[in-house]
């Protein structure tokens, strides 16, 4: 494993960590804000609890789970991706700088949204990332094409090795024996 990707991972991990721990010890101070994402998110998905302060928790749980996954490099990929997953709405829920009416507010808030889109194109990356390693899809390709392949050499040796055979066959017929 390469050193920016030992250093980079725990990087981005301590983030959701930190604020997976402070949603999961108080969730209280979390759900005002998100309300706003998550009545219409419950409403669509049923398996969704219904509270605000559970679904932060939950939230806080698989940002906790995920940025420890991720940091120590465990299914990188599958955590990355479920960080990404929970980004979306709380970034949604807590940084809506097109409602602030105060400039500062605004300036601020737009600052903490763009720094989350920031950190949600690093983990599409980390998602994406193979670690050096052919993906699934490469290989499933190569390794149908190299059937493929081996189907045609198969095939071309059955008919070189028929041939001598085919040909005794034709010379009998046509001699009557």
């Amino acid at each position: 494993m390469s050193l920016l990707r030992v250093a980079g991972r725990p990087m981005l991990a301590s983030m959701f960590i930190a604020g997976g721990l402070n949603s999961v010890r108080n969730p209280e101070a979390v759900a005002p804000m998100a309300e706003s994402v998550v009545r219409p998110l419950t409403e669509r998905v049923a398996f969704l609890p219904d509270r605000t302060e559970q679904l932060v928790r939950l939230s806080g749980a698989v940002q906790v789970a995920g940025g420890v996954l991720l940091g120590i490099g465990r299914f990188p990929r599958l955590s990355a991706l479920a960080l990404a997953a929970t980004l979306v709405p709380t970034t949604l829920a807590a940084h809506r700088f097109w409602e602030a009416e105060d400039e500062g507010e605004r300036a601020q808030q737009q600052i903490h949204f763009l720094k989350n889109l920031s950190m949600l194109g690093g983990l599409l990356i980390a998602a994406d990332d193979t670690g050096s390693a052919p993906s699934l899809l490469w290989r499933g390709r190569h390794a149908a094409k190299d059937v493929r392949r081996d189907a045609r050499l198969v095939g071309r040796s059955m008919r070189t090795a028929c041939r001598p055979g085919a040909a005794t066959g034709g010379i009998r017929s046509r001699l009557g024996g």
